[in-house]
């Protein structure tokens, strides 16, 4: 038997972009004459325009002052960005060979690091018992790039081309030490399993502005270094209605799991079973106003015109030799990162609003200098090239572009240190990340660390802080974006987080 839920719900409609509505729904059925089955559910649940294509008298009389309710729900802040793409590189890149350059680290080369530096902080598992702590300099050299005169290892050519683009913030911070906790908390904003990820939120509230594709897909690199790994729930729904959740896309015959018509099953057959399963559908949500019913209705739909969108939206048969060229040699090559970039560039274009790209690799407890060049030469080209292409496009100024892990790497190298090889074990106090493109302040680094990049010395970012900055250029109050769960009123960065206003253009 389906269970009541007390949540909060929002309407989303073309007619009242980005617009928010706060109903108990008991009390929406109450005051209405209608069930939401008869307002055509599964349309007004999926942000398409429903509810408003009904004839004007109905809603004057089912709900006359339901439209003056939606309108008092304008975005919270006025938005900045349209549309997301969040490059979360999996295992936790060292600063120290990327963006945060450290020269006096040359002159300390071997030998232990401070107690005064340290200040007693955790350790893992994994260095805690070393009889020593040696300091070790990057193997790579850095230059400053553009008008900013900003530092960026040589492992990072074609990102420095776009220097001048970026705010790199290089004191984000955070509590935790290990990958799956770490990872959880960046995409949730909890260490603990089961919270709705940043995609979910803001499809949750802000709906979406595409008819036929998800409002949060998730891509994940096919050549990416199997270090660590990563689970469905980082892109979950949580206790969020499961039409929320990151839809992934793959490379190869399916790109989305399920979708495609059996063997023999045409889509005449499938759209008569559909019709059906619909009906069925909205004669339990009528008699039980269960949201997941509904959040099924706007999904079997949902699927049903993705069977045509997908795959023209994955294709890129049309696009010109010079963009594979601008991505890189591997871009022709569906599934890997930079075929994944200028996939997520085509979702972009489409209005999907929150695209997630995960390419893991970057955990090098030990052969760092190898591993990371190899890892920095599988994505710096096509990070890059988003960005110019964006640009070109005309879409950077309204798409927020991130990059970034879940947390850095220590000073110290992890196990035996030698001339030409040393390893960096997890260190979340001090990392940096980048954002680029709508609101952001382009051409800046924001916040110090210490000599050692173990310590923030100016401007420190929590992980929370973050997440409220997102929120705030996508135009929602993160205090103010909740869901009721268990008695409680539930947000993305739970009772912390305060917008970086210093970044914000």
């Amino acid at each position: 038997m389906a269970h009541h839920h007390d949540e909060e719900f929002r309407l989303h409609t073309p007619e009242f972009n980005h617009l928010h509505n706060k109903l108990d729904r008991r009390n929406f059925l109450t005051k209405t004459s209608l069930g939401l089955g008869s307002l055509a559910v599964g349309s007004l649940l999926t942000g398409v325009s429903g509810f408003f294509d009904a004839p004007k008298k109905i809603v004057q009389e089912s709900a006359p002052n339901l439209e003056e309710e939606i309108l008092k729900a304008l975005p919270h802040i006025a938005p900045k960005a349209k549309r997301v793409v969040y490059l979360f590189m999996s295992g936790g890149p060292s600063q120290f060979e990327t963006f945060d350059y450290k020269p006096k680290l040359i002159s300390l080369a071997g030998q232990n690091l401070p107690d005064s530096v340290r200040k007693g902080q955790r350790l893992t598992g994994m260095s805690a018992n070393q009889s020593a702590l040696p300091m070790v300099p990057s193997a790579f050299k850095f230059n400053q790039h553009g008008q900013s005169q900003t530092w960026i290892s040589e492992l990072l050519p074609h990102t420095a081309q776009v220097v001048d683009e970026l705010c790199i913030i290089k004191s984000i911070h955070s509590e935790a030490i290990n990958h799956d906790p770490a990872i959880t908390f960046f995409q949730t904003g909890n260490q603990l399993p089961g919270r709705p990820s940043i995609g979910s939120w803001v499809s949750y509230g802000l709906g979406s502005d595409n008819q036929n594709l998800p409002t949060f897909i998730v891509l994940v690199s096919k050549n990416g270094q199997k270090d660590q790994p990563l689970y469905a729930r980082l892109w979950g729904n949580g206790f969020l209605p499961s039409k929320h959740q990151g839809v992934q896309f793959r490379s190869g015959k399916d790109p989305v799991l399920f979708l495609n018509d059996p063997e023999g099953y045409d889509g005449k057959d499938r759209k008569e079973m559909l019709d059906y399963l619909s009906k069925l559908n909205k004669l339990q949500n009528d008699t039980y106003a269960d949201p997941e019913v509904e959040a099924r209705i706007a999904q079997y739909e949902m699927a049903y015109r993705m069977q045509t969108s997908v795959p023209e939206v994955m294709s890129t048969a049309d696009e010109p030799d010079e963009v594979f060229d601008l991505y890189g040699a591997d871009s022709r090559d569906a599934g890997t990162y930079a075929a994944n970039c200028l996939l997520a560039r085509k979702l972009l274009e489409k209005d999907v609003k929150f695209v997630q790209l995960y390419h893991q690799g970057w955990d090098q407890h030990g052969g760092l200098p190898q591993g990371i060049a190899q890892q920095c030469k599988s994505t710096d080209q096509a990070t890059a090239a988003l960005i110019k292409d964006l640009k070109r496009r005309g879409m950077l100024e309204d798409t927020l572009v991130i990059w970034g892990g879940e947390f850095g790497r220590t000073v110290y190298s992890q196990g035996k240190l030698s001339a030409n090889d040393y390893g960096r074990d997890h260190h979340p106090r001090c990392f940096t990340m980048w954002m680029a493109g709508a609101g952001v302040k382009a051409g800046l680094s924001y916040g110090e660390t210490d000599d050692f990049s173990y310590n923030i010395v100016k401007d420190p970012v929590h992980v929370h802080d973050f997440q409220a900055t997102l929120m705030h250029l996508m135009g929602v109050d993160h205090e103010r974006l909740t869901y009721k769960f268990q008695g409680r009123r539930f947000r993305l960065t739970d009772v912390h987080g305060k917008v970086v206003k210093d970044i914000l253009a």
